[in-house]
């Protein structure tokens, strides 16, 4: 895409309006406000079934419920200024049709990725026109808005502002990086959720048997639908196209089964059943095989489960445990590594995140390994399970206090800053436990160079040697 505010254009943000130019292609005109409309069969299925209506949507409750924003804003018939940032599939050009739908605007749809500042200055002139000799109102819907470079974005301000037109952008980017800070402060920021398991099922069941869609010629069988919801990955969209792949494979009048649903979509079924056997299974075989040091095998488990849908937040959660439980400090930044991969997972979303999930994986394979963490926290939560909580020892009391000096607190306390290496000779454990050793470091890894330090630190604590000089 080449379009700028470039040479050869007036430095105005409106051409003439008495230059003689070809309107430019337009969306659908708004339906009636009842929605009763034809669709048009040769349309794909994902278009035909587009709700008529605010409540033909589905999912997305928290944006449409009673006495939401958009709601109000719909029924009052108030201009307005929308940013519709979700992932793909989840309704935003949906929900830009419907608002013009149901309020009779005149609605014109920009794609950022093929128009540019001349189409979206010939657009806003025509919808300023528009307002002004009939006072009809127009949705300018732009499609993934965050394609739109700053001098693009910033020819749609004057529009916005002075409300000549009710802009709706559409973005599966964050906005707060990818739309300018104007626009954005302009507009009502509402964010998409990706759809539940049974919001999906709704728009199979309705596509099914809805006029508009396969007109109930077509089944599908269970297996075959749970198979299409995992594909779907809670897109709406995807979901109907894969749909209809499979309703032009079967026979007519026959059943979708997940054989017909692989061949038309060319996706295996991973046989995965997320709260049965499976998910343990593959799960225990993901963790296992990491600890194992078999990237390989991992790799492949991994895959089975993105591939199946399983949460890859779930996943995520596994591996920042493993990378204590079965890492911990042979490999200190193992940790780091889960985490980041975790905050990639809320971030970025599949199927983007399932690099970031295969270096967290690869990762935790490769690194030494140690269980002395896990194994420390739990003889100490044992101990205290068994009654070993003997009394804190006074010279480690708070003494912060008034009065906390009279009864002994603090007394005998020895700043450990004070002292040769930091660490100075003094009892910090209740008598009951004092000599217990939790902390059994391996010699694998970053951990063989914390067995000599933790070696000398006890002894220095017990008097058996003295600490080296700073």
């Amino acid at each position: 895409m080449t379009s700028s505010l470039g040479a050869g254009e007036p430095e105005g943000l409106f051409d003439d309006p008495t230059a003689a130019e070809p309107e430019p292609a337009r969306g659908p005109e708004p339906l009636p406000r009842n929605g009763a409309v034809a669709a048009d069969p040769h349309q794909p299925l994902a278009v035909r079934m587009r709700p008529r209506g605010l409540d033909e949507v589905v999912g997305q409750q928290h944006l449409l419920g009673p006495g939401t924003p958009i709601r109000q804003l719909v029924e009052r018939d108030a201009p307005m200024s929308l940013v519709l940032w979700g992932p793909p599939g989840t309704g935003k050009t949906t929900l830009a049709t419907v608002v013009s739908h149901v309020t009779s605007r005149r609605f014109v749809e920009i794609s950022a990725v093929t128009d540019g500042v001349k189409r979206v200055r010939a657009e806003i002139d025509l919808a300023r026109r528009e307002l002004g000799m009939t006072g009809r109102q127009t949705v300018l819907f732009v499609d993934e808005v965050h394609r739109f470079n700053k001098a693009q974005q910033d020819a749609l301000l004057p529009a916005v502002e002075n409300r000549w037109v009710s802009f709706i952008g559409a973005t599966t980017e964050n906005p707060f990086f990818s739309v300018i800070s104007p626009l954005l402060s302009r507009s009502l920021l509402l964010t998409l959720e990706p759809l539940a398991e049974d919001d999906l099922r709704e728009v199979i069941r309705r596509a099914l048997a809805d006029e508009r869609g396969l007109k109930g010629e077509t089944g599908l069988d269970p297996a075959a639908e749970d198979h299409l919801i995992r594909l779907a990955g809670g897109d709406a969209r995807r979901t109907l196209t894969y749909l209809e792949a499979a309703a032009m494979v079967a026979e007519p009048g026959t059943t979708v089964d997940v054989g017909v649903l692989e061949r038309a979509v060319d996706r295996a079924a991973v046989r995965y059943d997320r709260e049965g056997d499976q998910h343990y299974d593959v799960i225990s075989a993901f963790i296992k095989s990491i600890r194992g040091s078999d990237a390989d095998a991992a790799l492949h488990y991994l895959a089975r489960m993105i591939e199946a849908g399983e949460d890859p937040r779930f996943i995520a959660r596994r591996l920042i445990v493993h990378a204590s439980e079965d890492v911990g400090m042979a490999d200190p930044t193992a940790l780091q590594t889960a985490v980041a991969a975790a905050q990639a997972v809320e971030f970025v979303g599949l199927p983007e995140a399932r690099i970031n999930l295969a270096q967290a994986v690869i990762h935790l394979a490769m690194a030494p390994k140690s269980n002395a963490v896990i194994r420390a926290v739990d003889e100490a939560i044992g101990d205290v399970r068994k009654g070993l909580v003997g009394p804190v020892p006074g010279h480690l009391r708070d003494a912060h206090y008034k009065g906390a000096a009279k009864i002994g607190h603090g007394e005998g306390y020895k700043y450990a800053h004070d002292h040769p290496g930091g660490v100075v000779r003094q009892q910090y454990a209740p008598d009951n436990v004092h000599g217990r050793e939790y902390y059994r470091p391996t010699r694998h890894g970053a951990e063989a160079r914390f067995t000599e330090v933790l070696g000398r630190i006890r002894a220095v604590l017990r008097g058996t040697s003295r600490p080296k000089e700073n």
